[in-house]
């Protein structure tokens, strides 16, 4: 392993954790609750504050309300308010946001990779079935039109019959 993988492989295992947990709902609403416990733990601690005091001002602050009511005044409780703050807006919500719109963009009429190389190898055993069928028969097969996909970047092909599935439907099984 060189030197550029060694120093690329934390960010790799980040990367990996990140994925797996943006897959996870149940991970990522157990990682909101358990940070939400933790900081207003840690904030008790630092501020001298009632459980349910620092349990309320972990989730106004990470759900960047702020409300103002409770803040902190100790610099260990700013520096946890700026941690608690920053981890949400930047990993945690966003992680929730990119679930859930995975979800609302998945098609579950889409052919699966295995289903589309099935579906080709088929077409291509037809097609030599047909062309061995027209040369007993002394017919000439033309060769086939070779087209652009309807949803290739660039096609001539208006943008409302540029879907993703180009009208084909998945079979059931």
């Amino acid at each position: 392993m060189c030197a550029m993988e060694l120093l690329l492989l934390p960010f790799r295992w980040i990367y990996r954790g990140l994925v797996w947990f943006a897959n996870s709902p149940r991970t990522l609403i157990m990682s909101y609750l358990l940070m939400i416990v933790v900081a207003g733990v840690l904030y008790s601690h630092a501020e001298r504050k009632s459980a349910a005091d620092s349990v309320w001002w972990a989730v106004v602050t990470a759900s960047t309300v702020g409300y103002g009511d409770i803040s902190p005044t100790t610099t260990e409780g700013r520096v946890l308010a700026a941690l608690l703050i920053s981890t949400m807006v930047l990993l945690v919500i966003p992680l929730i946001t990119a679930h859930f719109a995975s979800r609302l963009i998945v098609d579950d009429d889409a052919f699966e990779h295995d289903e589309q190389e099935e579906l080709k190898a088929d077409v291509r055993r037809l097609r030599a079935l047909i062309e061995e069928l027209a040369a007993r028969q002394g017919i000439e097969v033309p060769e086939p039109e070779r087209r652009e996909p309807l949803n290739a970047p660039g096609s001539a092909a208006p943008l409302w019959e540029r879907s993703a599935r180009s009208g084909r439907r998945r079979r059931r099984r």
